[in-house]
């Protein structure tokens, strides 16, 4: 029993790890392996504190042992946690450095996803910060020329611009997608965007802008 206690687990991990008079080189493969089964076996119990900073190491110890993809899942399932902890600092911190260890493995759609995962999670707490969170999304997709996955991000950025009442912000980015959506030859969704930026302005009551909106998107 004494060694799938995932506390005593955490404290041999941490003793490799700790160089000493006797030990000359961390052996980080070992702990890393112990820092994960801590994590997993933490995450079982409900200690979510304790999981997702045994994640934390987890994921230190694969970016020691120079495999940033196993770091980033890492990574993600700290940030879940700190999700289920409401500690939504936190929970974009991890998800961001998630999508950092993802393009250091040229994966920006992964990368991409990270952040995405970030904005929904903060979305009704942080809604400013979800909007940072999926507008980088979208950029990492547009680099990559991936703009068709990208159009449901434009939409949730929008959504949270009218919960706001920022209509111009909202129709900016209507018109982003309408652009994005021209680039992947999505002709439908490009017209859907045009008109949902007509029928925000109408919403917000501002019937000069909206039909300044329908005569430049109708050219």
């Amino acid at each position: 029993m004494s060694g799938s206690d995932p506390g005593k687990l955490i404290y041999k991990a941490d003793n490799l790890t700790t160089l000493s008079l006797t030990r000359w080189s961390a052996d980080w493969e070992s702990a890393t392996r112990l820092y994960e089964q801590a994590a997993n076996g933490f995450r079982v119990s409900k200690d979510y504190e304790n999981a997702k900073s045994a994640f934390e190491k987890a994921s230190k110890g694969r970016e020691m042992l120079s495999s940033p993809w196993d770091a980033a899942k890492s990574m993600e399932s700290a940030a879940a946690i700190a999700k289920e902890l409401r500690n939504w600092t936190e929970v974009i911190d991890f998800y961001r450095k998630a999508s950092e260890l993802y393009m250091q493995c040229d994966r920006p759609q992964y990368a991409s996803d990270s952040l995405a995962k970030a904005a929904r999670a903060v979305e009704d707490a942080l809604p400013n910060g979800a909007i940072k969170l999926y507008g980088d999304a979208c950029v990492l997709l547009e680099d990559d020329r991936k703009e068709q996955m990208a159009l449901d991000l434009y939409h949730a950025v929008t959504n949270i611009y009218v919960k706001l009442e920022k209509y111009t912000d909202a129709v900016a980015f209507l018109l982003k997608l309408g652009l994005a959506a021209d680039k992947c030859n999505a002709t439908n969704s490009q017209c859907k965007a045009y008109l949902s930026a007509v029928i925000v302005y109408l919403y917000a009551h501002d019937l000069k802008q909206a039909e300044k909106c329908y005569n430049d998107c109708s050219q």
